[in-house]
């Protein structure tokens, strides 16, 4: 498999868009913002995401740095995800498309159809530890 890193443009706003590209990165960012995840909790955080998909896209993003996976030498072993430092700094990102999905939805008269994306204390706490 060719290095995802190799595979990225070379204009920023170009390669910031394909690292965050994916039906379920961006929620996946926002369940890790509130610490370690393990690959079953995810799931029942986003039961519509296959197991497959899942798996591919926290690959794709561990690849890209903002992801970490921990494997523990348990029996059977136990893995958990986390939001790298970088991954972190993409909280302002993320909510600033939260934001701007509200103006969309309510430009189209649709604020009914939408549901919270509130910034979690857990977010906070972690995006002053990214800045440090």
């Amino acid at each position: 498999m060719t290095d995802p890193i190799k595979r990225l443009p070379s204009l920023p706003a170009e390669r910031a868009l394909k690292v965050i590209a994916g039906r379920w990165k961006p929620i996946v960012l926002y369940h890790l913002y509130g610490g370690p995840l393990r690959l079953s909790e995810l799931q029942r955080l986003m039961p519509a995401a296959s197991q497959k998909v899942l798996i591919q896209q926290l690959r794709e993003m561990e690849g890209h740095g903002i992801v970490r996976r921990e494997a523990f030498a348990e029996v059977p072993v136990r893995v958990e995800y986390s939001a790298t430092p970088l991954g972190v700094s993409l909280q302002p990102v993320l909510l600033a498309l939260c934001e701007w999905g509200r103006r969309h939805a309510a430009e189209l008269d649709e604020l009914d159809r939408l549901t919270e994306c509130a910034a979690d204390p857990a977010w906070a706490g972690r995006l002053d530890e990214a800045a440090e």
